[in-house]
Formats: structure tokens, sequence, C-alpha cells
């Protein structure tokens, strides 16, 4: 065991990848720290084990108890493996030629998304890697790993089949949302008004419990609605667009709502932040491509409450005021004026005769802004994933030599930061 151990090696040592799309500096400390950790700790206790096994009381006992003792140790060596793959499947795909940098960039972007303006986080690491699954997960920092210890990144993952659109930022800044949520306290402190609007008599008992059931994925939403505007619910449309049983299907033990409510909701959500005629029409888009009476009646009777409560619902959170911000409401947090529609236009219109002017923006008012020009079919999905593959490229490059910078600053205070020199891609019509 001792000797399979030391074939273990740090992740520095053994991934491949240009310096551009590895992942940040904190990342790579706080992964690597922790894991040496495990292994330092797990060495210890083998070599506490084979001290004890030479000694007159590991004589005397069966070899049943030998056995037990002995599984128990393996088993915490099999914990330290795991915990290694958990990373690893994260931080090899770094090595792929384009892919890595893509990833590197999405993780400024999820950075990016995780600040709020004028809230103090404590935000941690992010990493994040692509899957094969339809659907986007995370692993937030600060929880529990599998077989103990606590996670000290933030590690997100993302459809490969969503590289590279706009769509990424919807799935990517919902994620985030639920990291962003955990560190505000946000679930558990609107969970209190909720279960007030159950206590009030009438019908509409059992629908907020509902609400209540799914707050957490709702908060998620509202989250990337408020940073990417109408990206977040067309990529979610194009996550839950799927055969009609799916889309009816509520499942109060799944804490998703249902998509055909979801998506509603998110053009609530949209609108009630940054009100436009867009919200109105993607909703009656979704509705043509799913009726409602093709639902069965007791789900028609349910979607009809749901949809009957869902203003109060998005006011009931846009108007919470949780301890962590101080005294603000979401909705005052949320808000970004930038981010409306008709800003966002012409934001695109600017950039479009001067592109690289986008590089210096927030990532995610960026994506804002093409998602935004692609819902107004006024940018061809070729000229998005060229634009975003080139975005996602250069911001992985700038992280990486603003890193550098520091380090070379703090050693020669008088060397200057050189801005990467990538060819920008033109936009053909925004």
């Amino acid at each position: 065991m001792l000797t399979r151990l030391a074939r273990v090696k740090p992740f520095a040592v053994l991934t491949p990848s240009v310096p551009a799309a590895a992942v940040s500096v904190p990342a790579q400390t706080a992964i690597e720290n922790y894991l040496s950790t495990g292994r330092r700790e797990l060495r210890e206790r083998i070599e506490a084990f084979l001290h004890w096994l030479e000694s007159d009381r590991a004589r005397r006992i069966s070899a049943a108890d030998l056995q037990r003792r002995f599984t128990y140790l393996r088993l915490r060596f099999n914990v330290v493996l795991s915990h290694f793959d958990i990373f690893a499947d994260a931080l090899i795909q770094r090595s792929e030629h384009e892919t890595g940098l893509f990833v590197a960039g999405l993780d400024v972007v999820a950075a990016d998304a995780l600040e709020l303006p004028h809230v103090p986080i404590t935000a941690p690491p992010i990493v994040c890697y692509l899957v094969r699954n339809p659907g986007a997960a995370i692993r937030r920092a600060r929880t529990r790993l599998p077989g103990g210890g606590e996670n000290p990144v933030a590690v997100i993952r993302v459809p490969r089949e969503r590289m590279v659109s706009s769509g990424v930022a919807s799935s990517l800044v919902h994620e985030v949302g639920h990291q962003g949520a955990a560190l505000l306290h946000l679930v558990e402190s609107i969970r209190a008004p909720l279960r007030a609007m159950q206590r009030r008599p009438g019908p509409d008992q059992a629908i907020w419990r509902a609400w209540e059931r799914w707050i957490s994925e709702i908060l998620a939403d509202l989250w990337s609605v408020s940073r990417v505007g109408v990206a977040s619910t067309l990529g979610l449309i194009g996550v839950v667009s799927l055969p009609r049983a799916f889309v009816f299907r509520i499942n109060l033990r799944d804490p998703h709502p249902a998509p055909w409510i979801r998506v509603l909701l998110s053009c609530t959500m949209g609108d009630a932040l940054y009100p436009h005629p867009q919200w109105r029409r993607l909703a009656a888009l979704w509705e043509s491509l799913y009726p409602l009476h093709g639902a069965a009646p007791r789900d028609q009777r349910q979607f009809a409450m749901l949809r009957r409560t869902m203003p109060a619902l998005v006011q009931l959170m846009l108007a919470h005021r949780p301890a962590s911000l101080a005294g603000r409401s979401l909705g005052q947090v949320f808000y970004s004026p930038a981010r409306r529609p008709e800003r966002l236009t012409a934001l695109m219109r600017s950039w479009r005769h001067s592109p690289r002017r986008m590089r210096d923006q927030q990532p995610t008012l960026v994506f804002a802004a093409i998602g935004q020009a692609r819902a107004d079919g006024r940018l061809s999905p070729e000229d998005e994933s060229r634009t975003l593959a080139y975005l996602l490229t250069y911001w992985a490059l700038r992280s990486t030599l603003n890193i550098a910078e520091v380090c070379v600053t703090h050693a020669h205070p008088h060397s200057r930061w050189m801005d990467p020199d990538i060819p920008t891609p033109a936009l053909a019509a925004v």
C-alpha cells in the first residue's frame, strides 16, 4: 500500500498543458495542498499500523480483528485515490488541444459570474471541465467530499455539446449560482417567507410547498438570468427541450422544477429584472412548442396554479433581504443596468467596428451581449462560435499573463505587462 501511495504524484508533475490552459494558481495550490495532506495522513496511518503489527499486543489478537483493522485502512486508501480522481477528471482535460484553453477561459467567466456589485464574497477557486452528459453540475467548494474531507475548490462540469456558443454561459452561470447562493446563505434565508406563504389559507398551500422544494434551482436560474440575460433562458430551452413526457413531468422529489414551468419562470424573472417584450415572445414560443393541452388534465390544473403564483414568487424573491446582503434586496443586487436588452444591443453594435473592445469587458457581460444578438437574429452561429472561441482563449491567456506579471513585477518593479496579441475575428453582421 505504501508503494502504491508513492506512485500518486502531484498534478503539477503529471498533467502536461500549455501555461494558458492551466488552472489558476489558487486552484492548483488548494487542490495540491488538500491531496498532499490526505496522502501524508494516510502514510502516517499505514506506518503506525506497520509499527503496531510488530507489538506484543498485535500478536495476541485474532486474525479476524487484524483483517478488520487492515480493511479500514485500505478503505481510507481508496478514499485518497477517489479524491485524486475527482480532480483528475477536471485537470487532465487541460492537455487537450484548444479544449484546454477554452476550459481555462470558462474558469475566468465563472469567477466573474460569482462576483456581485458591492457584495463581499470570499470566492473559492473555480475549476471547469467538459463532460458528455447533457446537464451541467457543480461540486461546491467547502462541501464534504465522498469519504470525508472538505472540497477546497468549486468544480463545475459543463456539457461538451455546448462548446462553443453563448448557451454554455447558461449552464455555467447556473452552477455558479448554486455556489453563490450557498456562500450568501440564500436558500436557507428565503425558506422562511416561502413557508409563511404556505400557512396562508386558500388553495395555493401545496403550490408554495412545491416552490419551496424547488427554490435552490430557481435561485440558481435567477442568478444566471441576472448575469447573462436572455442567453440564460435560451440555453435553458436548449437543455430541457425533451419529449413531452419529460417536459410536463412534475416530480416533487426532484429539486428541479418541471421543465414546462421552469422556462416560463425564467422568462418571468427576466422580465422582472430587465423588462422587454422579448420575454413574452419567448414564453409564447415555448408554449407553442409544448401546448399545455398536451399534458394530462391533473397536470394542467397544477401548471395553471404554478403559473398563477409565478409573479408573486418572483416578487417575493426580488424583494427578499437576506442578512448576508446587509439590508439590500436580491433585486437590487442582481439588477445590472448594463444588461438591459437595449443596452446589450447597443454594446454589440459598438463592438462590431472594434471587436477588440470586447476583450476588456466583464466576460459575463460579453456573453449576455452575444446571447442578446443571437436572440435578435443579428449574429450568425458561425460568428458567435468564432468570437467566443477567440475570447475564451484570450481570457485564458490574459489570466495567465496577469499572474506572471505579478510575479515578475514583484521581482523586477519596472517591468510592464504585455497584452497578448491574438488575431481578432471580424463580426460579419451585428
